[in-house]
């Protein structure tokens, strides 16, 4: 019998693990290793903060849906990989062996690299539930004394569609709250163009998505370098093809 183990339980390792013991069935081993007790299903952060989800409602304790899989779920962090001895060392001192293993532990948020970024800085964020669940406490606070939004993607990232997603959702939720005229709304994306997506542009996606924000009067600005961010300003600066500054914003 081999064991397998895969290391986090988020979008990627909980489909990984329920297919791979689909697969193996009970022949072979399936263990799920994850710091947390809970998945949550990271599209829906964009719902969040407008209060159209709870971010509770985003939330699945894991223990139960794997023990019905038959899936073995440890939650404790991992502190490192021993691939010489085919270990996985968690923060207990304790050790899980493997035959083979996944890693599907997901990206390490960099907001360091800008000053300012993040929610312990000056910016909401929806990567993450429990960011999404503070960005509602920071809407809560807007609406009741509206100003300028802007929403985007910096540099460094690879997945543009939810910031064109909350960007709509907010756009919508102020028009339902007949306040969109007192809020100036602007995109600010290292995208190259508006509806790229990190992916060239799917279809016509360039066309339809600048048509989107001009008739919802929103402002972008593409190919943009965010510098720093400061307490109701960012600074960015828009770049040509060759990454030479072109205009600072």
């Amino acid at each position: 019998m081999a064991r397998i183990v895969i290391l986090g339980a988020g979008i990627g390792g909980v489909p990984m693990a329920y297919e791979m013991k689909e697969a193996v069935g009970k022949q072979h081993e399936v263990i799920v290793i994850s710091d947390t007790p809970t998945f949550h299903f990271v599209p829906s952060n964009v719902w969040v903060p407008s209060g159209w989800r709870t971010a509770e409602a985003l939330k699945i304790e894991l223990a139960p849906v794997m023990k019905k899989k038959g899936i073995e779920f440890i939650q404790k962090a991992a502190s490192s990989i021993d691939p010489d001895n085919n270990q996985v060392l968690l923060d207990d001192q304790s050790a899980v062996a493997y035959d083979f293993l996944v890693i599907a532990t997901g990206p390490r948020l960099a907001f360091d690299e800008i000053p300012g970024l993040g929610p312990n800085g000056y910016t909401s964020s929806v990567c993450h539930v429990d960011h999404a669940a503070a960005a509602a406490q920071d809407w809560r606070k807007f609406i009741e004394d509206p100003g300028p939004i802007v929403v985007g993607a910096v540099q460094g990232a690879s997945c543009f569609g939810p910031a064109y997603e909350y960007l709509m959702v907010l756009e919508t939720e102020l028009r339902k709250r007949k306040m969109r005229d007192k809020v100036p709304m602007t995109f600010v994306t290292s995208e190259p163009y508006i509806g790229h997506l990190g992916l060239g542009g799917v279809g016509d996606t360039k066309g339809l998505l600048e048509s989107a924000l001009r008739d919802k009067t929103i402002k972008w600005i593409t190919n943009a370098r965010v510098d720093k961010i400061e307490p109701g300003m960012i600074f960015a600066t828009e770049v040509d093809e060759d990454g030479h500054d072109r205009k600072k914003h």
